[in-house]
Order: structure tokens, then C-alpha cells, then sequence
């Protein structure tokens, strides 16, 4: 997988406008975020995507909402240029850095909506570049769904340049960008905001236009019709290289939702909520044959060695080994069928075959209703060094089941699309 992050492997060009390898653009970025942004797009398209997606003259980004705070995972050449900011500067990076004063909160709302029932979004939306200039766009949001699951994998942001009806001005930065020539990259400015601080659901925007400062004071601008189908063409673009290269792996995305294998298709929005819990953890669904894994946290993935896509879907017992205790597992068996919590000690083996000393700990999650829509499992290495705030291993656990509770519950009180 790593041999994948190279420039080559991850198709940009060894000529003077390429962008160096991922993994040295991720080194500034939070350590626990670098590899799963480096691996993102790696786990479910080929290694030549990214210079597909740089083919296409459209700005927009690419947002992983599996990855804790939802960050950006790709950013086009024309968002890049258009932003005013670099690519080590946007990659791993929450959308909010687009925000200004300015940006409106019904707007900002809507977005919000839109992630948690995972549905395509054009609005428009004021945004700003790195140099704090303002400027509007039409910002066309949609979620690409994994065929295999049914779960969104990734949501990616278009923006089109709304521009002045009652001027036609065009102002230097735009000729900068585009060289007068009118193409869509010209104007064309993507950027993707989650709003990751305003409550339990992420919020994504983008705002972009061609005009100077001063736009804070100017009433909302409304996208022309060639705007929006300028902005739908790009999408569908993205749409059909994401899927290309998506087929080339046999991981398959589509724009609907359409789970081939029966697991259950976990809700972004609480995907995005279970990341912010910083602990090893797995979510399993009791209503499906074999229980498979549904959900695992960047730190079950670290503690393991394994990536997400060779996680989801197994059943929990497959860190298991030749020296696990039958016993153990035979309590743990009995606890799941009485519906009730479990904690024990056990040998548990990671990718590479090295053992560790697993202190688990399983317990029911139940949504509003009472009914329990998951079973969640704590694992933690005996040899960890202890916790900063002097908790137990214990009271760790516990307080990572009880956080998993307040957000299922959440969002079984506001439930969306699916069926959790």
C-alpha cells in the first residue's frame, strides 16, 4: 500500500508542474490523520486516479467522512490555484479554513442536512481564498457510495463562479487564473467545507466567485442555469473517473446507494461522530448474519495493522488465533446472546502475526427506541502506556461505550436515509 503513494504511483506527472509524492505533502498534518488521508483514495481506486482526476478542468475536492473530522483527501490543480493555497496546506485539513464572516449560517445549515441524509446539494455560497478575498459560487455537493456496502465513502465538492448580472466585469485575478481564455477552469474555484464544530453532524461548504473584495456588503447572488449545468457536467465527470478507476480494484462505487453484500450501510453523519471518539474501537451489527464489523476507529486500525476495507464486513473474531482461550470466547459468546456487557482478557493476534494481550470489552448499543442496533467492542493493549488523565483501562472503556451511545442515540432521534 505504501509503495502506492509515491508520485508516480499516484499518477502525477515527473515534469515541473508535478506535486510531490502524498506522503511527504501529509508530513505536517496531524500523525494520527497521515495515513489514512494517504490512503483514502489508494483503498478503493487504482494507483492512477489522482492524474485522472487532474485531467478533468474543474475545481473541487475530494472529503473522506470514514476519517475522524472528515478531512480533505484530494484537491484539484484548478482548486489549488484558484485558492490561493497549496496542497500541503488543504490535504488532511478541515473545509472550515474556507470560511469568513460573512458566510451564511441558513446556508451553512443546509449543507449540514444534506451530509447527514447523504443527498446531492447545489446551493450558493460565499466563500474566501487564502488571502481572505471573497467570492461567490455554486456550490454543487454529492456523496459517492460504495456498491459492496452501501456506505458513503467519500463526498466530492464542485464549485462554478457565480458571476455579476449587472456587470460585466472580470477582474484580474480571473484572467490570472484562466489566461482570458474562458474555459471552465477559469473561473472555476472548488472548495469544501465541514463544519465539523457546530454540533453532532458534519457540515460541508464551498464558496467561489471571480470578483474583487468588498463582496460581504453585496446581497446573495442566484446561479444562472448555465452556471448549474456547468457544475452538474463536472460532477459527472468526476462521477465517471471515480468509478473507472473504482472497477479497476473491484471495490465499485456508484452515486446511489445500492449495497450488494447486505452489510449495513452506517450513516456518514455518524461515521463523522464516531471519529471524534479517540480510542481502539469496533461497531458490530447484530441484525446481520455473522455479525460483521460495520464500523472501525483509526486507533483499532493502528493497534491492528489492517486497513479499513480488510475490517469491514468480518466477523469480530478475526484477530483471534491458535493460543486465543475458548473459554473467553465462549463468554464473550454468552454475553452477546444474554444482551448484556463483557469484559475480558485475551491473546489476540495483529496483521503481522505479532500477540498481544487484548483487555476487551463488549457491550449492546441501543438506539431511542431500546432496540439494540449495535454491539460495540473496546479493545486495548495490556502493555499501552497508561493514560494521560490517570484513568483505568476500565474507565477508559467505559467511557468510550458511553460516548458510542450518545451519538447512535443522537442520531436515532433525527434518523435520515438509513436505517440506523
Amino acid at each position: 500500500m505504501l509503495a502506492a503513494l509515491t508520485a508516480p504511483a499516484i499518477g502525477r506527472r515527473a515534469d515541473s508542474t508535478s506535486l510531490p509524492p502524498l506522503a511527504s505533502l501529509t508530513e505536517l498534518m496531524d500523525p494520527s490523520l497521515r495515513l489514512p488521508v494517504e490512503q483514502s483514495l489508494a483503498a478503493r481506486y487504482s494507483e492512477w486516479v489522482a492524474e485522472a482526476l487532474d485531467e478533468i478542468q474543474g475545481c473541487f475536492l475530494i472529503t473522506d467522512p470514514g476519517i475522524a473530522g472528515h478531512p480533505i483527501v484530494f484537491a484539484s490543480r484548478g482548486f489549488l490555484a484558484m485558492s490561493g493555497y497549496s496542497l500541503e496546506e488543504v490535504l488532511g485539513r478541515n473545509g472550515r479554513i474556507f470560511q469568513g464572516l460573512a458566510t451564511d449560517r441558513r446556508s451553512v445549515m443546509e449543507i449540514r442536512e444534506a451530509i447527514r441524509e447523504e443527498r446531492t446539494l447545489q446551493i450558493s455560497l460565499l466563500n474566501y481564498r487564502k488571502d481572505g478575498t471573497p467570492h461567490w459560487i455554486l456550490f454543487h455537493l454529492f456523496p459517492v457510495f460504495g456498491v459492496e456496502d452501501g456506505r458513503v465513502v467519500h463526498f466530492v465538492a464542485v464549485q462554478v463562479p457565480i458571476r455579476r448580472r449587472s456587470k460585466c466585469l472580470r477582474s484580474s485575478a480571473e484572467n490570472r487564473y484562466d489566461g482570458g481564455t474562458g474555459r471552465f477552469l477559469v473561473a472555476c474555484r472548488n472548495e469544501f467545507r465541514s463544519d465539523y464544530e457546530l454540533g453532532c453532524n458534519p457540515v460541508v461548504e464551498l464558496f467561489v466567485d471571480v470578483d474583487n473584495r468588498g463582496l460581504e456588503a453585496e446581497e446573495s447572488r442566484q446561479a444562472s442555469e448555465q452556471e448549474k449545468e456547468k457544475a452538474r457536467d463536472a460532477a459527472n465527470s468526476i462521477l465517471s473517473t471515480l468509478a473507472h478507476y473504482s472497477k479497476l480494484t473491484g471495490r465499485v462505487i456508484s452515486d446511489k446507494r445500492c449495497s450488494e453484500a447486505g452489510i449495513s450501510a452506517i450513516n456518514s453523519s455518524l461515521v463523522i461522530s464516531l471519529g471524534r471518539i479517540k480510542q481502539s474501537f469496533v461497531l458490530s451489527d447484530p441484525q446481520l448474519p455473522q455479525m460483521p464489523i460495520v464500523y472501525a476507529s483509526d486507533e483499532f486500525l493502528n493497534l491492528t495493522g489492517y486497513s479499513r476495507h480488510e475490517v469491514l464486513g468480518r466477523e469480530c473474531w478475526f484477530l483471534n488465533g491458535p493460543d486465543t482461550d475458548a473459554d473467553v470466547l465462549h463468554q464473550i459468546r454468552q454475553s452477546i446472546q444474554a444482551e448484556h456487557s463483557c469484559r475480558v482478557r485475551l491473546l489476540n493476534y495483529r496483521k503481522d502475526r505479532s500477540w498481544f494481550w487484548n483487555l476487551f470489552h463488549i457491550s449492546p448499543v441501543r438506539n431511542a427506541t431500546g432496540k439494540i442496533a449495535f454491539y460495540v467492542s473496546v479493545q486495548m493493549d495490556e502493555n499501552a502506556k497508561s493514560n494521560e488523565h490517570g484513568l483505568s483501562p476500565h474507565m477508559r472503556q467505559l467511557g468510550v461505550v458511553g460516548a458510542v451511545k450518545v451519538a447512535v442515540r443522537s442520531l436515532s432521534i433525527c434518523a435520515g436515509p438509513s436505517r440506523r
